[in-house]
């Protein structure tokens, strides 16, 4: 299997389909790590939830003001 193919394996999941079995065991495991999470990864509470703030900071020659949105 050349570079670009075990390549396109790690990114294309319809051309991972299309392997044999024999080409898959062949294929490198990707470097990037296992790409599946479990149900119990799924529902822990930290996936899924973020929390942002949006602030801007104006300077002038004497003071500086933050505000919020």
């Amino acid at each position: 299997m050349s570079k670009a193919d075990v390549i396109r394996a790690w990114k294309d999941p319809d051309y991972r389909g299309s392997l044999g079995a024999s080409e898959l065991a062949a294929l490198p495991e990707n470097p990037a790590g296992a790409i599946e999470l479990t149900d119990d990864d799924l529902d822990a509470p930290e996936v899924g939830f973020a929390t942002t703030y949006w602030t801007c900071t104006c300077t002038t020659a004497t003071r500086q003001i933050t505000c919020t949105f």
